[in-house]
């Protein structure tokens, strides 16, 4: 019996096609839409969970390869479109309204990296084409800005039926709010804990996100104030913990994910920073200056992923002090596609804990 080419025939045969990350059809979860047949021509529409979606191309490849098993197909035309799916709410966490999902980067320790990865990962994430925002929850040390390009940047707040607004500041395809933004250049913050609650919940709260797909928190280092506000103020889809090789950054990075697993705040991985460095000049060496494999060996230990393992470049520093993300500055570096990968990889496990 001669198969007819038509619609239903197309999400026939498209039943058996998962989504990788979810292990379900993707018919089943209505990523497939917009059936039109015309001749021998298919076209139809591929709906991702994440414009960052890491396994984009392999997931249409294999829609092809399906049609193109029924007889008559002459071309099959794929538009790829994402819906980022809502995290899941908690009855004892207020979320934002017009924010999707609410993540953390942060490490146990200073000096791993931490604003580099977190700023890099929400750049590569708005570059994909998802609605970013990024909070800088270090109050006492806000360097965001600088590392944004947004040193000089004015913000206003205005007042919104008789309560203060924080317009965010934007570039890089991202929107901003920062410490920074708020007192003198060389002025200190000298604050107990209860400020520093009030104004990681005005961030939260009180700025003008609007529709976002991703909001990123670039948190201090340590376990401490801030930790604790953000945890227990919003539903977050989980943290991404920081690292270097090095013994004592791992020791305190256990520390760190600890905490957010006893605060139930789902671990999304661990990313290796300055995992080893890449001479300027001799781009095929590599040195291990703090040590080899600390955090694939941390990673196994703690039953969570290793998200990626980002070298050190010359580039990423100065891509921080001129404002300018490597990602963007110079995405075919190395540590750029590792930060790339990283931002995909977060993603799709967000989507996965969303949609499970």
């Amino acid at each position: 019996m001669t198969q007819t080419l038509d619609a239903a025939s197309v999400l026939e045969v498209l039943k058996p096609v998962q989504d990788p990350e979810l292990q379900k059809s993707l018919v089943a979860l209505n990523m497939i839409r917009n059936v039109r047949v015309e001749g021998g021509s298919v076209d139809f529409t591929l709906v991702l969970t994440t414009p960052a979606c890491p396994l984009r191309e392999f997931i249409k490849e294999d829609c092809e390869k399906a049609v193109r098993t029924l007889p008559g197909v002459e071309r099959v035309g794929i538009e790829i479109t994402a819906e980022t799916p809502q995290q899941k709410a908690l009855p004892d966490r207020t979320g934002i309204d017009g924010v999707k999902n609410i993540f953390a980067v942060t490490s146990g320790k200073g000096g791993v990296g931490k604003s580099t990865v977190a700023i890099n990962i929400a750049v590569a994430l708005a570059k994909t084409g998802a609605a970013v925002g990024l909070i800088d929850a270090d109050i006492y040390g806000p360097n965001a800005p600088t590392m944004m390009g947004l040193a000089e940047a004015n913000v206003t707040v205005r007042n919104d039926n008789g309560q203060d607004v924080l317009e965010p500041a934007f570039n890089h395809g991202v929107k901003m709010v920062s410490m920074g933004f708020l007192i003198d250049k060389d002025q200190p913050v000298v604050w107990r804990g209860p400020m520093l609650n009030g104004v990681i919940r005005q961030f939260l709260y009180q700025v003008q996100w609007g529709e976002l797909d991703y909001l990123v928190v670039d948190m201090p280092p340590g376990t401490g104030d801030a930790q604790l506000t953000l945890a227990q103020a919003v539903p977050m889809a989980g943290a991404v913990i920081v690292t270097t090789p090095q013994a004592v950054a791992l020791s305190d990075a256990r520390r760190g994910l600890k905490m957010f697993e006893q605060l139930n705040v789902p671990i999304l991985g661990l990313v290796e920073n300055m995992s080893y460095f890449i001479p300027p000049d001799m781009p095929d060496k590599k040195y291990a200056i703090f040590g080899a494999d600390g955090g694939e060996k941390a990673a196994e230990e703690l039953g969570v992923e290793l998200l990626g393992k980002v070298p050190l470049e010359m580039p990423v520093r100065e891509g921080g002090d001129s404002g300018l993300p490597i990602v963007l500055a110079q995405p075919e570096s190395a540590s750029a596609m590792a930060l790339m990968s990283i931002a995909k990889r977060t993603a799709a496990k967000i989507s996965v804990a969303a949609l499970t």
